[in-house]
């Protein structure tokens, strides 16, 4: 199965590098067995796999050959470099797979259809993420796992709802997802912070804030922080997972981009857990597209039922239940997240070497992210970073300004901007980020 993939995605790639070109010869099944070191079996199934993704196509008593390429750019502007965009890559997103599932999902699932279903989820969806979520060291049974109308739903019945510990306060980093800060401040709901930092966050600092804090859970990114790029090392999560189980706050884990990154020592705070303190959120968003609207949640006993409470009828819709469900069981997800990662990892790589050739001052600090989607650019105290962001804008260069990602009375900013990698294509990045050293070299000089 494995080199199955692998054969794939070596495909995959050299035809997103333009090391295949269209009406390209492929090795015959033989020489390719040879090349990946496998039977002429696995070749044979890879190739019919590609054929029937209308990727390649053959040729009787001739072999394969690669396709015309079929992207559509109606959403790419050539003349725009997207380092703002946190949204999937228009050009991968898997058309005719996604909606081979939606129409099975019609035939196979035509009666849940027609009924309001369960809100928590497709059973059946409940059941197929239970083994999906235990590859990421996520071990939890169908009714421990909410389907919720993406993550953002999930979060805010979370900040909304009371927890079995009794406190009121939502404790999250600075900077973090904004759309979930925009909610706690217009709801009123009471909020702390901790600073985070390309470094991580202070966790002698934490533990105090669990301690003292009046904290009822504490909302963090442990892997491809939004905005940051960073991850937590072994041993923050593990203590992390260890505070909260000493001082009863429970953690709201945002997983959103867990199948962007290598799987060797990348567990989430989820698999250090041992008292139950954990609610992991999972996205299908970033790998799929956005307007799916899917997420998970998995909850912890003492705080599902209530969750339920809260949540209400709020599920997602069946359709798009049904359609993934089926995407995961026939293994076009685990397909397409292996395009996904492989893309994104090139992308990320070239970015850093960009840096290095440009950066040769030491004008930005860059965090050493090596995948995901997002890292970000520290720049100095002096540069007006909105001026900054302004002028790229002129230049047909998108980014985001670090302020976006506070609460609006925080006021231990780190001036960065942050940058995405999932849109701006590979050809575009040296000249992006040329363009943004120059910038801010000239914020320097104003």
């Amino acid at each position: 199965m494995t080199k199955y993939l692998d054969i794939l995605a070596d495909i995959e790639r050299k035809r997103a590098a333009g090391e295949l070109r269209p009406g390209q010869k492929l090795p015959s099944v033989r020489q390719a067995a040879e090349l990946y070191d496998c039977s002429i079996g696995t070749v044979t199934r890879a190739y019919a796999e590609l054929e029937k993704r209308h990727a390649i196509y053959s040729i009787a008593q001739s072999g394969f050959y690669m396709v015309e390429n079929e992207e559509d750019d109606s959403g790419r502007d050539a003349g725009i470099i997207d380092f703002a965009s946190s949204s999937p890559d228009l050009n991968v997103f898997p058309y005719r797979d996604f909606q081979h599932c939606l129409n099975k999902a019609i035939d196979t699932y035509k009666y849940h259809l027609f009924t309001y279903g369960d809100s928590k989820g497709l059973v059946a969806l409940r059941e197929t993420l239970a083994a999906h979520l235990a590859d990421d060291q996520v071990f939890a049974k169908a009714g421990q796992i909410a389907v919720t109308s993406g993550i953002q739903q999930a979060l805010q019945t979370l900040a909304r709802m009371p927890f079995p510990n009794g406190r009121t306060a939502v404790l999250v980093e600075q900077p973090s997802y904004p759309l979930f800060l925009k909610f706690l401040e217009a709801q009123g709901l009471p909020v702390k912070t901790i600073a985070r930092t390309a470094d991580g966050i202070d966790l002698l600092q934490l533990e105090e804030r669990f301690r003292d804090g009046d904290i009822k859970c504490f909302y963090t990114m442990s892997r491809h922080h939004n905005p940051l790029g960073t991850s937590y090392s072994v041993g923050e999560k593990k203590t992390i997972a260890r505070l909260a189980a000493k001082y009863d706050v429970y953690v709201v884990e945002d997983d959103y981009a867990a199948d962007l990154g290598d799987r060797r020592g990348f567990e989430p705070i989820f698999a250090y857990d041992r008292s139950g303190h954990v609610v992991y959120l999972k996205s299908f968003s970033k790998i799929i597209f956005p307007g799916l609207r899917l997420g998970a949640a998995v909850l912890p006993d003492p705080i599902a039922d209530r969750f339920h409470e809260y949540h209400g009828l709020n599920g997602a819709a069946m359709l798009s239940q049904a359609a993934l469900d089926i995407y995961l069981k026939n293994g076009m997800y685990e397909r397409h997240k292996e395009k996904i990662y492989r893309q994104y990892e090139t992308r990320i790589g070239i970015l850093q070497d960009a840096v290095k050739r440009y950066n040769g001052a030491g004008l930005l600090e860059s965090a050493d992210v090596r995948s995901g989607v997002f890292t970000h650019f520290k720049v100095p105290l002096a540069v007006n970073l909105e001026r900054v962001v302004d002028r790229l804008k002129e230049r047909k260069i998108l980014v985001a300004g670090g302020k976006l990602f506070y609460l609006s009375d925080y006021l231990q900013r780190e001036k960065f901007m942050r940058i995405s990698i999932s849109r701006a294509q590979p050809e575009q990045i040296h000249e992006g980020v040329k363009a943004v050293i120059e910038e801010v070299k000239r914020g320097m000089n104003a």
